[in-house]
């Protein structure tokens, strides 16, 4: 099991500021990466607050998971005084990030070319639908990209196009750009530059299906969706068990072929010639894998777990995710930490988050703080810029007011 938290000033961002004017999910989740790796990252809302902290359904769990570790600060940029504010504090940042349409960031005199002029050692970070080119006009969303960009195709069965059921481009696309960030601070080491980085959401998802693209290159043959893809082994399938129950299997070497033979006393199969190889048994899958549906079918998916477990072949439950609440190697990993929800019906109340994968040094980087309640930080991030109790007080008025 890793070893505590590391103090914050051991964290390897420690001392790194970051302001971003964030929402929705791939923003929020560059700025999570950032602060949970030691960096001081300053959420600058509007006085409505970031959307998602209202969302309902599958939007509920975004603003409290990808905004841990953050200070908020509520600013009316649409106001004279709220984007002087806003300047006064990107004067103390060494990154900025945002993921706002097109051209609104320049309209509000926050774009980067204002803001380099004022420091050129400034990061600024942009997290759009597109990369510069014929579609950045477009507002895109998750879905939108996993459509156009084939995920959605690959997904779901011929007809029915089907999101992946994560936000994983807007995840993934925050990944790319702290990445962005991080190659753009070790430059800024060398030559005293700072830069711009743009993630861009289709981009992210064509990297996601470029396994697909290659194989079409490589093959001439179109990829073809998931449920009917052609798999490159022999045995990885769900099965069907006693009492309904599922469970994933897979057997992808001759080495764990032959245990799975011989634990379950199929040396039939393992004298077969037909199935001699891996290939061999993908060729022969239209009458193997009926075969083995039939061959398992009564045997508890718990009996069959422990005996893949026990020979080294890859196995899954079929879980779902709140379930995960309670994985054993989550909880003996540290994967999961208490946070206080901010928003909502249970707000003040302690529900348990996900850290990053990720551990240094033995260490995972957690929870400082928990993901905060609109503008908590403004008088503590204001003051220190030298703002008086008064000046700080009209501001809070001004955004009101908004």
């Amino acid at each position: 099991m890793p070893d505590a938290t590391p103090p914050p000033d051991a964290l390897p961002l420690a001392g790194l500021r970051v302001v971003e004017f964030t929402h929705m999910v791939m923003g929020p989740t560059c700025g999570m990466v950032l602060a949970d790796l030691g960096a001081e990252v300053i959420k600058v809302e509007p006085p409505t607050g970031d959307n998602t902290r209202h969302l309902l359904g599958v939007g509920t769990g975004f603003f409290p998971v990808f905004n841990r570790n953050k200070k908020s600060v509520v600013l009316d940029l649409q106001s004279p005084q709220g984007r002087e504010a806003a300047l006064r504090l990107i004067a103390t940042a060494d990154v900025v990030s945002e993921n706002f349409k097109p051209g609104t960031m320049h309209k509000l005199g926050l774009d980067f070319d204002t803001l380099k002029a004022l420091n050129p050692r400034l990061i600024y970070v942009s997290h759009k639908g597109f990369l510069p080119g014929p579609y950045e006009h477009r507002t895109a969303l998750d879905e939108v990209v996993q459509m156009m960009g084939g995920l959605a195709y690959m997904t779901g069965r011929p007809g029915d196009p089907l999101r992946a059921g994560s936000s994983v481009n807007d995840i993934m696309g925050g990944m790319f750009g702290a990445i962005g960030v991080m190659a753009a601070l070790r430059r800024r080491e060398t030559t005293g530059r700072g830069g711009e980085v743009h993630s861009g959401l289709f981009e992210n998802n064509i990297l996601l299906v470029a396994q697909h693209m290659m194989q079409f290159a490589m093959s001439g043959q179109p990829a073809r969706p998931m449920p009917e893809r052609i798999s490159p082994w022999g045995i990885y399938d769900v099965f069907t068990v006693r009492d309904g129950e599922q469970i994933f299997l897979a057997v992808v070497t001759e080495t764990q072929w032959r245990a799975f033979c011989e634990a379950f006393g199929f040396a039939d199969l393992l004298a077969d010639q037909r199935l001699a190889s891996n290939n061999l048994r993908v060729q022969a899958r239209d009458w193997l894998i009926p075969a083995l549906r039939e061959r398992l079918a009564d045997r508890p998916a718990r009996e069959l777990a422990a005996t893949f477990e026990r020979e080294g072949l890859p196995f899954a439950p079929i879980a779902k995710p709140h379930e995960l609440l309670d994985d054993p190697h989550l909880k003996a990993t540290g994967t999961l930490a208490p946070i206080t929800l901010p928003d909502g019906a249970r707000a003040g109340q302690q529900a348990d988050t996900v850290l990053l994968p990720i551990a240094i040094d033995g260490q995972r980087a957690g929870v400082r703080l928990s993901p905060p309640r609109l503008g908590e930080h403004s008088a503590e991030v204001l003051g220190a810029l030298g703002y008086s109790a008064a000046e700080i007080a009209q501001l809070s008025a001004t955004a009101n007011r908004g």
